[in-house]
């Protein structure tokens, strides 16, 4: 679906839902309507399901589509959606064959679910002795610009043949200062990150890859996400975190070509011609202590952050995207010490999502930000720019307690699938 109707107003989503029922055909039946196609190849085993390619010409025309193919994986330079669900696997088998098998079942659903189908043939209406194809919790609800994107973590390349495969600039990231990283939070072999604007869609999404992949991988550990704290359309209002702020102000914008092409796409050149197009991942699950932070005063929290808290505009300017003047910062203010112009013109894209999961036990939320970093060299992004952050005043407020680094191949085509340019 173009962009111009994923902006549909809420009367014109309504009309054309009228429409599909004045056919007598239920939203989903029109997103189910020609799902059975060529198959993925031989069932793997338990839990592994012949799934139906989804036929992009045939794809519904609303609901906010984001199309699947492409030189590049969507999900991140593309508008950022409202929700997350990011789910980091490790994988259970030995058999190569099998993995791949699964990354083209997988590859499958992606394009059917991100087109507004159900996974495989359905929820419904197939053999009732037999467990269904999709999960159903998505019965009649639209594509809501849901994403699916794939990562490959370290510590599957001294696995299944990939030994000297992997690129160099997928770093194991070093011990910065005040780290506490949790094992359970981190690490994997595989990523797969859902987001889309209604959660739901994006959870089933999540769940359905886990489900066909019951046997070869397992889910390592999971995190949600809601109300996004950056954006990559500056022409839009910038979100605020957690802490009351607009963030990413500053991020590569999806739209500049060139800023993408320096800062975030690998090409050939930087040593892994498999990974031309792709990016690289860093995800840090930072915890914030937001009940300290709720009861220090509006102009220390200003002076921490380097921006006033309304507008947005950085130290000694009036409005939000007004040039920053470092100077008139404080020398750990975190604006200063995350700018460009301190991290030799260093830059990362963000898509960040704040997180609320509970309490710790001591009656303090579990609560903070989910800060996703694609980068073109992890070492020159944002490890250079997290080691400028040792000095930082938010330091105090802030901790991160879960990480994963992760290579993003490039986008797929037509009768590919995620990770064919490394795993053929």
């Amino acid at each position: 679906m173009t962009e111009e109707n994923a902006e549909k107003t809420p009367v014109e989503k309504t009309s054309t839902e009228a429409a599909g029922r004045a056919t007598g055909l239920s939203r989903r039946g029109v997103l189910g309507a020609g799902g059975a196609g060529v198959l993925a190849g031989a069932a793997l085993g338990a839990g592994l399901v012949s799934v139906a390619r989804a036929d992009d010409s045939a794809a519904p025309t609303y609901g906010g589509r984001i199309p699947f193919h492409g030189d590049h994986q969507a999900g991140i330079a593309t508008p950022v959606q409202d929700r997350l669900h990011f789910a980091a696997f490790d994988v259970v088998t030995t058999d190569r064959a099998r993995l791949v098998a699964m990354l083209r079942e997988w590859t499958i659903a992606a394009e059917a679910m991100t087109a507004g189908r159900p996974a495989g043939r359905g929820a419904v209406g197939g053999n009732v002795l037999a467990p269904p194809d999709d999960t159903g919790e998505a019965l009649g609800l639209d594509a809501s610009r849901l994403t699916l994107t794939i990562g490959f973590g370290p510590s599957l390349f001294g696995r299944f043949g990939l030994e000297g495969r992997r690129p160099a600039a997928l770093v194991d990231l070093p011990h910065f200062p005040g780290d506490r990283l949790d094992p359970a939070r981190s690490g994997g072999d595989l990523c797969v990150q859902a987001c889309a604007d209604d959660p739901q869609v994006a959870v089933h999404a999540v769940r359905n890859l886990a489900r066909i992949g019951f046997g070869v991988v397992s889910v390592r550990w999971s995190q949600l996400g809601f109300g996004k704290t950056s954006s990559t359309t500056p022409d839009a209002q910038t979100p605020r975190n957690m802490m009351g702020f607009k963030d990413g102000t500053e991020n590569v914008p999806g739209t500049d070509a060139a800023q993408l092409d320096e800062h975030v796409w690998a090409t050939a050149e930087d040593g892994a011609d498999w990974m031309a197009g792709g990016s690289y991942l860093v995800a840090r699950r930072i915890r914030m202590h937001i009940e300290t932070w709720d009861r220090t005063g509006l102009r220390e929290q200003e002076d921490i952050i380097g921006r006033d808290k309304g507008e947005g505009a950085p130290r000694g300017r009036q409005k939000e995207r007004d040039k920053v003047i470092l100077e008139a910062m404080k020398p750990d203010a975190h604006v200063r010490l995350a700018h460009p112009d301190t991290n030799g013109g260093a830059k990362i894209l963000r898509r960040g999502y704040s997180f609320t999961d509970g309490t710790d036990g001591l009656g303090r939320l579990d609560a903070g930000l989910f800060f996703l970093a694609y980068q073109r060299n992890v070492t020159k992004g944002f490890v250079q720019i997290q080691k400028s952050l040792g000095a930082d005043a938010l330091n105090e407020y802030i901790q991160h307690v879960g990480s994963g680094v992760f290579a993003v191949p490039p986008g797929v085509a037509k009768g590919g699938f995620w990770g064919d340019t490394l795993f053929t």
